[in-house]
């Protein structure tokens, strides 16, 4: 197979349910529909990141679609992927920048030549592992380390939803509202309906939020003012790197949370497609900390593989590369409109707190269908306090500070079931 070249499957597949792999795809108009259901399920993410940093919004989207296409040129196609801005990233840029959280961050350069710094040693691990293979992982990061890594992806970002998308009563019932939508367009629709219920969850929850608002006065009324004011097509803004030893020694160590991110991930979908992918592993970080620092030279954010679009994969099953390659191209279109930009900020906050409910649980979920699909075995002592530690300090976002560098929820839960399973499995 050709890094260009998937099997098409008939439409038909969409019917009975069947399952897409990476070296296969749908007819082309149902894989574009595929991919603009990828680039909504990002998109959330990819824009709140630069803005809770001060960078611009609509460059971070340009920069996940080149830096997605940079990926599957690396990967060769072989890996489903979406690259989109880190969280990550959050706490020590505004460390480095000294950043008060509103408008433009005017001291964003600081902050991009640690991003290049962080994204070149990312590139480097990834080199080593390419080389020395991913034997010396495996023995790290066995079943139970990985479905409690992948798990506590989806549950450390639960917060999110619950205390930042909802600001009253009415907007946490709307909440519900689009995660029960989502569900039932997931169970009671059939075919390409049931593969977008993302997308169509989130367009029936949008229209009932209108309904409800603007119609009869409940909540904030849902407002396309600012759609209709922006332009179709403009350039991002631009930012050129500063290389300052400070911020990079502040920043580089999120190499670690990027590394575990992109691992916990490749392990999820091979456990969801059944195909092994660790031989694209050096890859897959090579890929992503070269889109981290071409993201860095332009003024867009570091970028890390998203778990929103592994969940969207769980929820359809369909896991073909050809769709990431669609969405990547949308992106890098609607970078240059600020009209998609407005558009896609105009969705109700709690409507996408809804969907984000629905997302992240998924994810957690891929994790417990690692240690399904692995047979972990619970009743073995050292098993069951790796997952158990290790989801609790994901979820609690537990956090380690060495100095300046902190290592929160995420960091600290991977780091922390790698360190006790190779403490406890001695006692085996």
């Amino acid at each position: 197979m050709g890094m260009f070249q998937w099997t098409e499957r008939a439409a038909g597949v969409l019917q009975s349910g069947g399952v897409i792999a990476p070296d296969e795809r749908l007819p082309w108009p149902q894989t574009g529909l595929m991919g603009v259901q990828h680039v909504i399920a990002m998109f959330g993410a990819t824009v709140l990141a630069p803005i809770l940093m001060g960078f611009d919004p609509n460059l971070a989207v340009l920069m996940s679609g080149i830096g997605t296409l940079i990926f599957f040129l690396i990967t060769g196609g072989k890996v489903p992927s979406y690259l989109g801005s880190s969280f990550a990233f959050i706490g020590v840029v505004i460390a480095a920048t000294a950043y008060a959280g509103q408008g433009a961050n005017a001291n964003i350069g600081v902050a991009l030549g640690g991003i290049i710094a962080c994204g070149a040693i990312y590139a480097l691990v990834g080199v080593v592992v390419h080389l020395a293979g991913t034997g010396w992982i495996e023995r790290f990061m066995p079943p139970v380390v990985t479905g409690a890594v992948v798990a506590v992806i989806g549950l450390n970002l639960a917060q999110i939803p619950i205390k930042n998308m909802a600001a009253n009563n009415f907007e946490s019932w709307m909440q519900a509202l689009t995660f029960v939508c989502v569900a039932l367009v997931a169970v009671f629709t059939r075919g390409m309906v049931q593969r977008l219920l993302i997308l169509v969850g989130l367009l029936v929850a949008s229209v009932a939020y209108a309904v409800l608002t603007n119609g009869l006065g409940l909540g904030k009324p849902l407002d396309l003012s600012g759609v209709a004011q922006a332009a179709w097509l403009g350039m991002p803004q631009f930012h050129a790197p500063v290389f300052s030893a400070p911020a990079m020694l502040l920043i580089a160590p999120v190499v670690i949370i990027l590394v575990a991110e992109n691992l916990g991930h490749i392990k999820a979908v091979t456990a969801m497609t059944g195909r092994n992918l660790d031989q694209y592993m050096g890859r897959a970080f090579l890929g992503d900390g070269i889109a981290t620092m071409v993201s860095g030279a332009a003024g867009g954010t570091g970028m890390t593989t998203y778990a929103e679009n592994i969940g969207v994969m769980a929820a359809t099953r369909i896991y073909s590369t050809a769709v990431f390659l669609v969405a990547a191209l949308i992106a890098v279109l609607l970078g240059f409109s600020p009209k998609f930009g407005a558009l896609i900020q105009a969705i109700p906050l709690p409507v996408m707190g809804g969907v984000s409910i629905v997302v992240f649980g998924l994810i957690a979920i891929a994790g417990a269908k690692i240690w399904v699909d692995n047979r972990v075995d619970f009743g073995q002592n050292h098993n069951l306090l790796v997952a158990a530690i290790t989801l609790i300090l994901g979820t609690g976002d537990f956090t380690l500070k060495f100095g300046d560098f902190a290592l929160g929820g995420i960091g600290t839960a991977t780091f922390g079931a790698i360190l006790l399973h190779a403490l406890l499995r001695r006692g085996r």
